[in-house]
């Protein structure tokens, strides 16, 4: 087994010690960092690098991993020739590219159990009533009480996700174990979906502005929303790599 950090050309975040087999194929690793940056094998051409040094191309889809030589810490970049690839132009990364759904208003009013009619019914029973405001005991973002714009997540869309379950994260198909799920202090309000990485490719630790949320090892936490995370058979691919042994 060797760990190498793999690069792409049209990402700027590097995938850190992704594990292989040295008896893997080219084609079959280009199978697998498709799951993680979405860009189909066929479109990868692949350069062995060494210390910001190119090495050689691995441009035979046949030979395996230990046919170039790699040993741990040497760097595999991607170059992405699709050119209709989901990745261009900082597509998988820049969130202010994506189309926000945003509902009209009267769209949210005409929708059954949202919490502008349940004001309403409040208000209907009791002219005088007005929501409570949440004391120390409360997570406010998630109160019903809580009157939240549209767009905010919140438990209904989380319903899918299992805590403690397996999970894959998007973009960029990144496998592992939810840890938490709901709304976080210092972050957007709104659920959050806490989920240990089973590579180091998240941001964090599980702790955010120094306040521990769930427990994991550096750069394999990330906090993600409920639409961005699937719940399911997604098993540890670095287990099944290690079965193979």
């Amino acid at each position: 087994m060797v760990a190498v950090n793999v690069s792409h050309s049209n990402l700027s975040q590097k995938m850190l010690e992704l594990r292989f087999d040295l008896h893997q194929t080219v084609g079959e690793v280009k199978a697998r960092l498709h799951l993680h940056h979405g860009t189909p094998a066929d479109m990868q051409r692949l350069t062995l690098r060494d210390g910001g040094v190119d090495l050689c191309a691995m441009d035979d889809d046949s030979k395996m991993l230990g046919f170039y030589s790699v040993t741990s810490g040497m760097e595999i970049f991607v170059r992405d020739v699709d050119p209709h690839s989901i990745s261009r132009n900082g597509a998988l990364e820049n969130t202010d590219l994506v189309d926000k759904y945003r509902m009209d208003d009267e769209t949210y009013e005409a929708r059954k159990g949202t919490v502008r009619e349940w004001i309403k019914e409040q208000k209907a029973a009791d002219p005088n009533w007005k929501p409570p405001k949440p004391n120390g005991a409360t997570n406010f973002a998630n109160a019903k009480t809580a009157a939240l714009p549209a767009d905010v997540p919140t438990d209904a869309d989380a319903a899918h996700v299992v805590l403690g379950g397996r999970c894959e994260v998007s973009p960029g198909a990144r496998r592992g174990v939810v840890k938490f799920v709901g709304a976080v202090d210092g972050m957007p309000p709104g659920v959050w979906v806490g989920v240990h990485l089973d590579d180091p490719m998240g941001k964090n630790d599980g702790t955010i502005k120094g306040k521990p949320i769930f427990e994991s090892a550096p750069n394999h936490g990330t906090f993600a929303r409920p639409k961005n995370v699937a719940c399911g058979d997604y098993p540890n691919e670095l287990d099944d790599s290690d079965d193979e042994l």
